[in-house]
């Protein structure tokens, strides 16, 4: 551990690898509220958050357990799929509450392309918010559809074993979801979002 009469102790945040101080005190002063996506156990929380002088206000949000009881949601809590589903009702809301810009706050964690974040990212923008990133690491089209979970799930039940099969997606099944039918319910679910803000 460093010593010396010149060292100084780091904010127990910085510590415990919650805070980036230097990129809060940027984003912080911004005059745009931040797009935060925050993955927790089984489950996704995705805010829009303002910073004032008191401290941050939570403009819009939407989590996992929403999608499910409200949008009948049977997929995973926190997968792609379900991360742009998120960011598009996140991105709805904002909207209505009258905010057209965010910006995207990744915390600690380092940007990957095609990542859960990214796909929220995306979703937030085809609902119309504005969040600065570049379109080249955005995930595609099959795979926030949730085509390679897909696939995986028929070469397991197919070919490689069955019994694999059911265990790893034991949730989905006992959801009364096939793994197999993730698009085809992904787009199904997509348009009750789009409906209900349409209405």
């Amino acid at each position: 551990m460093a010593k010396g009469p010149r060292y100084r102790v780091p904010y127990r945040r910085r510590r415990e690898h919650k805070t980036d101080y230097g990129a809060r005190r940027i984003l912080a002063t911004s005059s745009s509220p931040r797009f935060v996506v925050r993955p927790s156990g089984r489950n996704l929380l995705i805010q829009i958050i303002r910073s004032e002088i008191e401290g941050d206000r939570v403009l819009a949000q939407a989590s996992s357990s929403e999608l499910s009881k409200r949008f009948g949601w049977l997929g995973g809590g926190k997968n792609t799929p379900a991360a742009y589903l998120l960011g598009l009702i996140a991105g709805y809301r904002a909207l209505d509450g009258g905010i057209e810009t965010a910006i995207l706050d990744m915390g600690l964690r380092r940007l990957t392309r095609g990542s859960r974040i990214l796909a929220a990212v995306r979703g937030a923008l085809d609902a119309g918010l504005k969040v600065p990133c570049d379109s080249d690491v955005m995930p595609g089209a099959e795979r926030i559809e949730g085509q390679a979970i897909s696939e995986y799930a028929k070469r397991l039940k197919g070919l490689e074993d069955p019994l694999e099969y059911e265990r790893r997606f034991s949730d989905y099944l006992r959801r009364g979801l096939r793994p197999e039918d993730l698009p085809a319910h992904f787009r199904e679910v997509r348009a009750r979002i789009e409906e209900g803000h349409s209405g």
